[in-house]
């Protein structure tokens, strides 16, 4: 279809922006972040869903006209590298230089727009984070002591007594004896009340609720000073003035979200003023203890802000099962993406589940809720208004159209409060409502041509016949904008099939003012 500019109106742009709430302001500089991934091992399902979920809400926050700095990248130090690359006869920085690119290529085929991709081996990380250490250092935060207790590889995290099942780690982990070694220590107990009194005064910091409330009840039980160095391995950043020492792998890659900021460059002007404290950090449920318990703690020890909020989401299982190396159902997302498409993996683990609980992956549900939702709905909807278009309205835009019935009021009405639900649904992570509201629209949408039957108006009123087709072309207008975060490339090419500039596909031409 070629673009009429007859159909312009001038009324005045919708206000960019997304809805305040009480974490987020709506219109600050917005820093969202995926953990590092661990690189003893190749990207799985589990780094697809999270790096996913994050480029979601950062499409959306862009296209609503927030600045956005979108952070992944890879967590390359500790005993678990260490000991995978010597399983493999290689030098550890060799393994993580092969690896760390895995994860790299994986967020490229699943069209990733993270704005920075970190590996914590790069030098000025490390410098970052020895600047970090000597400043908890110099404000009393850390001693000279030594340890001895449980310690899961797998988790890098230590465990007290009581928190083993069945002689493994909570999450299953093998655990091992640590023998008495010196480590430094962080004073975390001196920072119980801080952190309760952070949650108490922030109910909305940690998400979901039944997140908050295992961090809750995890810090009312006690904490006790943490080891934040080993002496039996040396793949980690030294620790500064004591070469013995490798920091703990936790402190190092949880500064990863000041330091690719430009931290310990704080002043005006910086990526760090810009835009930390952070507006979302993203991560798997697994990992929250580090995230809402240690990380806030080391930056009220230095002195810095806390993230503004944190979202554990849920695990995958495949066809009701637990994903295991032992079981070999492992999900390679590549695999995934070579046998249904980039687009369609994205909309699937998007919408398949609640954002926040667990899902269930199987080729069955996959394959029907693409072939239902996008294939059928939407692709079918598409191509009909635009092959009646293309036959009946000269090849363009229909330019001759008749006042609006009560039933294109309805629908247009619907579509132009599609962004608004979307934005609240958005800014409260709820990625999955925001895919419903869309799904939903476009269902509305094949309800409207099938009442309206343009194929048998072309017989009797041309003119009614352009007046829905018209309607229909708007209401694909507003889809396609407010799906490019989710399916990017489809929507791309909705968009170009309509002939939307590509400098007015933004949120704000989400008005009459850019109307088809």
């Amino acid at each position: 279809a070629v673009k009429s500019s007859s159909r312009r109106c001038s009324t005045s742009v919708s206000a960019v922006g997304t809805p305040a709430t009480s974490f987020d302001d709506g219109k600050s500089p917005f820093q969202i972040t995926t953990p590092i991934y661990y690189v003893n091992d190749k990207p799985h399902i589990g780094h697809a869903y999270t790096s996913l979920a994050c480029d979601v809400i950062a499409r959306f926050m862009r296209l609503s006209g927030r600045e956005v700095f979108f952070l992944s990248g890879t967590d390359e130090h500790g005993q678990k590298v260490e000991d995978s690359a010597a399983a493999r006869d290689m030098a550890p920085q060799d393994f993580v230089d092969e690896v760390s690119v895995s994860f790299r290529d994986l967020l490229g085929s699943l069209s990733i727009s993270n704005d920075m991709f970190i590996r914590t081996t790069n030098e000025d990380h490390k410098k970052a984070v020895q600047h970090f250490w000597e400043d908890l250092v110099d404000k009393g935060a850390i001693y000279l002591g030594s340890y001895e207790g449980w310690y899961s590889v797998r988790d890098e995290c230590y465990y007290t007594e009581s928190e083993l099942v069945d002689g493994k780690a909570p999450t299953g982990a093998e655990v091992e004896w640590v023998t008495k070694e010196p480590s430094y220590f962080f004073k975390l107990s001196a920072f119980e009340d801080k952190l309760l009194e952070l949650y108490d005064s922030n109910p909305d910091f940690i998400a979901p609720e039944s997140r908050r409330n295992e961090v809750l009840s995890f810090v009312k039980g006690g904490l006790k000073d943490l080891s934040i160095s080993r002496t039996s391995f040396k793949w980690g950043v030294p620790v500064p003035g004591d070469d013995d020492h490798v920091m703990y792998v936790w402190i190092d890659a949880l500064a990863n979200y000041i330091s690719a900021l430009g931290y310990p460059s704080m002043g005006d002007g910086t990526d760090y003023d810009k835009y930390w404290p952070a507006s979302l950090h993203v991560v798997g449920k697994d990992i929250l203890r580090f995230h809402a318990i240690y990380w806030p703690a080391f930056l009220m020890a230095a002195g810095l802000p806390v993230p503004k909020r944190l979202f554990a989401h849920g695990w995958w299982t495949k066809d009701g099962q637990k994903i295991s190396k032992s079981l070999g159902n492992v999900i390679d997302p590549l695999e995934l993406i070579d046998k249904y498409g980039v687009d369609q993996t994205r909309f699937f683990l998007m919408s398949e589940v609640s954002f926040g609980s667990d899902g269930d992956f199987s080729d069955a549900k996959m394959i029907q809720k693409v072939n239902t939702n996008l294939a059928n709905e939407l692709g079918n909807l598409n191509n009909r208004v635009l092959t009646l278009v293309f036959k009946n309205c000269g090849k363009a835009v229909p330019a001759e159209i008749g006042p609006y019935s009560e039933d294109d009021e309805a629908i247009l009405s619907s579509v132009n409060s599609l962004r608004e639900k979307a934005s609240e649904h958005i800014s409260n992570q709820s990625i999955h409502k925001y895919v419903n509201e869309v799904v939903s629209m476009v269902w509305e949408a094949n309800q409207y041509i099938d009442k309206q039957a343009p194929w048998v108006l072309k017989k009797t009123d041309t003119e009614r016949m352009a007046t829905v087709l018209y309607v229909l072309m708007e209401v694909l207008r507003y889809v396609a904008i407010i799906y490019q975060p989710l399916i990017p490339g489809s929507a791309s090419k909705i968009l170009d099939m309509l002939t939307v500039p590509k400098n007015e596909r933004s949120f704000e031409h989400l008005d009459a003012a850019f109307k088809i």
